[in-house]
Order: structure tokens, then C-alpha cells, then sequence
């Protein structure tokens, strides 16, 4: 019988994890350190687990969760080592996602009051919430979210009552929207002056400055917003590049391997070996460095969707790697871009050459609206988003293979290369029947290279080959393998290799292929060639061998391609 599932994905409330029995990566020993701001703004990509610790602090501090507080952060961090302003403050939570855009101002400020007002009136009026507070009180206007939020506070201030601890999840949600809807103007009129957005945050403000907040805690994914709010919110405290705060989001590698014992012990019934899936998961979803010195992270969201598919098929590799939900929207690319040149440009960079130059400086200055669209701070714009990750303290990279697919499909769309599958099944359809990889390569050679115009060949690498190579594969093989790019080993880095799934028929089949990419000029020398050439040979065995050394069952089968331009494609098994 299969044991109860408690991999939390798509859980988000706090109390109901820790109810249910869910697992849960402790990040409560950063709530002391959050104690030392007054205004702290947060930033991750989507899904990096910012409501569930929004949904944390809101269970931490609020008044009206003292009883619950050992049921709830028993075993914690902070269970055990409690600070004094546990439990000490009204929580007024709000979510900026929930917002519905509309064509006008005057509507988005209605959507905005339509959305606020009742939680306010809820706040106060409420069985459940603080009641007990605002007897005899009641809102002079309760249409108006700012007049209502101003009221609350002079109560508090008057009656000397429990600060107001507020949590706005998601703060730039609807105001991103507005940009990837090319809404500009909307954003600048609710960005300046004295617009709904400005006043709601100048009343938030004065409430700190005065102590009847205690904080105004806010997540996000962009600095945009929160910048171009400077005049009305100019306490905001940026923690997103704080080294001590870098890991409060997402799972360090200790708390992913420490997850995954937890998954196998209990939901495996295939016996697979730690080494194995944490190499698979390494492959597919290691990558985001935050600050160039940073440990590597997980995106938690993307790892919990593996963890709990895992789970649920009793210890075989899921179909699908990734949630399809979790995919950035290619909206963001032709939003920053503008025009077409810049798009390709910048596709270039990171599908052909691997990395963007980007300047430091820039990762903490100011980044308005204005700045955001600017070609020269496009590195740092995915960055938030995201879509690129720090590789050095110069350079920025792909975090993931998943990233990575996502470059090539809308690199592929640029350049208007079909995906049509007719192109390419039957040569999968005969993979699977006779496991010969190298018609597999030839097919990728002729029907996705052969699209290509021939300037186009000038310009590509081996990087773009293996990345191109590797989408078009796991398109029909991601059922069979899981696969790596430039994946490191002892002897080097190997680029692509495919490993069959646990549990499937193509367990312990492995395949490790070594490309080499010469300019049209040469091909004339490779089509002479009647074997690889012996370096090439060492170099793809020494990676099989540091592979059985790790993975002995695996049957390993080794291959050297030779592609010139679009001219010659030379496979070799060796």
C-alpha cells in the first residue's frame, strides 16, 4: 500500500502543511534577521516559494495565532528559538496577483478598491480577525482602500493598539502585466503623482513612520515598480542582494539532498540508487546563482512538482520534467527586446555563445521602468525574471535545461524553423524499435540544421549544436531519458549525455556524444575523413569511464559527431 503523499506542491498556506503533515524545508531562522528591517522588499523569479513564506511570517507573528504557535512551528528553527516579537502584531495579508487588469485607470483603481476594500472591512469587522479591537469603529469611506488603511492606522495610533504587521505578496504582479500588455501609459500614470498605487504606499509609509506598522514585508519579481515608486515609498529596503538573505528562497543543495533521502525512502519501490536521481535532478534542475559567490539554488517550486509526480508513480521519472505552468511566458523576450534585431541579438549571446556580459554595477542601481527596456541592461532584466543566472561576476548563462528549451523554441521561432513533428518521428519511431542513436543524429542534421540558411553556419558553434541538438531529442525522448549538456565529470565536460530512465525499459542504457563543429571551409576535410580522429576518441571514453566509475551497471556507448556547416554530418560509434 502506498504511503500518504505529503510532498506539498501547489500547497502554499503555512498552517495547512504543517496540519497535514507535509514535508517542510525549514527558512524560519531567517525571521530573526528580517526583525532588522522595517520596509523589506524581496524578489525572486515566479514560483520560488515567496507566498508560502509570506504565508509563514503572516502564522509568526500574528496576535490571533498564539495558541497554535507550538502546533505550528514545533520542530522549526524558530520553534525553538522564539524572538520577542512572536505572536505581537495584527497581520493584514494582501495578494497583488489577485488584481484584474482593466482598458482605463479609473478601472484599474476600481478593480484595486474592489479587491482591498473588503479584506479591510474583513480585518476589522470579522469574527475571526480583530474584532475585539475595533469595537464602536467604523470607516468613514469604505470604497477608498487608501482612506480605509489611513483610519485603521489612527485607531491604532489612538488606542494605543497591536501594530499592523503587513505582507503584500506578489506587490508588482498587476503593474508587469500592464508592461507585457505594452499598457505603458496606464503604468506611468499609476507610478506618479498622487494614483491610487502612490497614495496606498504613502499611507503605508507614514504608518511606519509613526510605529503603528510595525513592517510592510513585500514580494515580487521586479525592482521596476518599487523604484518608480521612489517618491511615495522611499523607505523600501531591497534584501534580494543581500549575501545573508540570498538563500531564504529556493533549496540549497543540503536541503534538496536532505528532500530527496526523505522521497526515496519513503516512495520508491524501484530501489534506485540516491546518486543516480540526485545526478538526474542536478542535470535538469540546478542552476540559479543570485550573486556571483553564491551557492547554487533550486527553483523550490519546479523541484516539489518532481518530488510529488515521483512520489505519486510510485518511484518512476515522471513523463514530463517540468510543470507546464512553470514556464516563463516568451512574452517578457519580445516585451524587453522591441525590435526583432535586438531579440536575435540577444538569442545569439546566450543560445550560440552560452553567456551575457553584464555589468555589476548594474545588478543594484536603480532600475526604473525606463531602464528596464534599455538594451544595455537586458542581462539584468532576465536576471530578475529569472531567465538567465550569474555565472561569474561578468557573465550571466542559461540555469537550466528547461531555460534552455525555452531560448531554443523561441530562438527556432525567430528564425522561422519548423517543429513540424512529420520531420522527425520516424526516426524516433525507429530509435525505439533498433536503439540506434546515430540515425537519430543524421535526422537532426538534415531536417532541423537543413532549415538553416547557409550565413547562418558562420555564425553557430558547438555550443549552439549540442543545446539545438539536445531540444529537438528530448521533444520525442523525454519518456526514455533525461539528459545533460556539457555535463561534469573528472576528466572534462561532456556534452550531451543521455541516461535512460529508472523504471523504464531503458534503465542503465547510457549515451554520451562528443560534437565537433567546423566552418563550411572544412568540409571537404571532414568528408574525407574515414575515422574520428584519435584525441576525439580518448576525450568521449575518458567521460565514459568516469561515468561507469560513478554508475557501473550503466551500459555505456560512446559517439563522435563531425558536423560541417550544413554540408557534412560524420557520426561515429566508438
Amino acid at each position: 500500500m502506498q504511503a500518504k503523499i505529503t510532498i506539498p506542491y501547489a500547497v502554499a498556506d503555512f498552517a495547512q502543511l504543517r496540519g497535514r503533515g507535509f514535508y517542510y524545508v525549514d527558512k524560519t531562522h531567517f525571521i530573526p534577521k528580517l526583525e532588522l528591517y522595517n520596509a523589506p522588499v524581496f524578489l525572486r523569479p515566479r514560483r520560488f516559494g515567496k507566498s508560502l513564506w509570506v504565508s509563514t511570517l503572516a502564522y509568526y507573528y500574528d496576535i490571533n495565532e498564539t495558541e497554535r504557535f507550538d502546533t505550528l512551528f514545533g520542530g522549526t528553527y524558530i520553534g525553538s528559538h522564539p524572538t520577542a516579537e512572536r505572536n505581537k502584531y495584527m497581520v493584514l495579508r494582501l495578494d497583488f496577483s489577485k488584481l484584474v487588469l482593466a482598458n482605463s485607470v479609473d478601472g484599474l483603481e476600481k478593480n484595486f478598491n474592489d479587491l482591498l476594500c473588503p479584506l479591510l472591512r474583513g480585518f476589522v469587522k470579522g469574527t475571526y480577525r480583530y474584532l475585539r479591537f475595533f469595537e464602536s469603529f467604523s470607516f468613514t469611506d469604505e470604497q477608498n482602500a487608501s482612506k480605509m488603511l489611513g483610519e485603521i492606522i489612527n485607531r491604532i495610533q489612538e488606542e494605543r493598539l497591536p501594530p499592523l504587521y503587513i505582507l503584500i505578496d506578489e506587490y508588482d504582479n498587476f503593474t508587469n502585466q500592464l508592461l507585457t500588455a505594452y499598457k505603458d501609459p496606464f503604468y506611468e500614470e499609476i507610478i506618479t503623482g498622487d494614483s491610487f498605487l502612490c497614495t496606498f504606499f504613502k499611507v503605508i509609509k507614514g504608518g511606519i513612520g509613526e510605529g503603528s506598522i510595525r513592517s510592510c514585508f513585500c514580494t515580487g519579481v521586479l525592482p521596476v515598480t518599487m523604484d518608480d515608486l521612489t517618491s511615495g515609498y522611499n523607505i523600501a529596503e531591497i534584501l534580494t542582494l543581500e549575501p545573508e538573505f540570498t538563500e531564504m528562497l529556493g533549496f540549497n543543495h543540503d536541503e534538496a539532498s536532505e528532500y530527496l533521502h526523505y522521497v526515496l525512502r519513503k516512495y520508491d519501490r524501484n530501489n534506485s540508487t540516491f546518486e543516480e536521481i540526485w545526478s538526474l535532478i542536478l542535470n535538469n534542475y540546478d542552476g540559479y546563482r543570485f550573486l556571483p559567490n553564491a551557492r547554487p539554488l533550486f527553483n523550490s517550486t519546479i523541484l516539489t512538482y518532481f518530488f510529488k509526480k515521483f512520489a505519486v508513480n510510485g518511484g518512476d521519472i515522471p513523463d514530463e520534467m517540468v510543470d507546464e505552468n512553470l514556464r516563463t511566458d516568451i512574452g517578457w523576450i519580445r516585451r524587453l527586446t522591441l525590435t526583432l534585431e535586438n531579440a536575435k541579438e540577444m538569442l545569439d549571446a546566450l543560445v550560440i555563445d552560452d553567456e551575457l556580459i553584464y555589468s555589476q554595477p548594474n545588478l543594484r542601481s536603480k532600475f526604473n521602468k525606463k531602464k528596464f527596456f534599455e538594451k544595455e541592461f537586458y542581462p539584468i532584466s532576465l536576471y530578475y525574471l529569472g531567465m538567465t543566472t550569474l555565472k561569474n561576476s561578468f557573465k550571466m548563462q542559461l540555469p537550466n535545461l528547461t531555460m534552455r528549451s525555452i531560448y531554443m523554441n523561441y530562438y527556432n521561432e525567430m528564425n522561422q524553423i519548423s517543429d513540424d513533428a512529420r520531420r522527425f518521428v520516424p526516426a524516433y519511431q525507429r530509435f525505439i524499435d533498433d536503439r540506434q542513436l546515430e540515425p537519430v543524429i543524421e535526422n537532426y542534421f538534415k531536417e532541423y540544421l537543413g532549415q538553416f540558411p547557409a550565413q547562418v553556419f558562420d555564425k553557430i558553434n558547438e555550443n549552439f549544436v549540442r543545446c539545438s541538438c539536445y531540444e529537438v531529442m528530448s521533444r520525442y525522448l523525454s519518456n526514455c531519458y533525461t539528459f545533460a549538456l556539457e555535463q561534469n565529470l573528472p576528466n572534462g565536460r561532456a556534452d550531451l549525455v543521455l541516461t535512460g530512465i529508472p523504471g523504464s525499459t531503458f534503465h542503465n542504457d547510457c549515451r554520451v556524444v562528443e560534437f565537433k563543429y567546423f566552418k563550411a571551409k572544412d568540409a571537404s576535410m571532414v568528408e574525407s575523413l574515414n575515422a574520428p580522429r584519435v584525441e576525439d576518441v580518448e576525450q568521449v571514453n575518458s567521460y565514459a569511464v568516469d561515468i561507469n566509475h560513478q554508475f557501473p551497471n550503466y551500459r555505456i556507448r560512446t559517439y563522435v559527431v563531425y558536423l560541417a556547416a550544413g554540408k557534412v554530418c560524420k557520426i561515429w560509434e566508438t
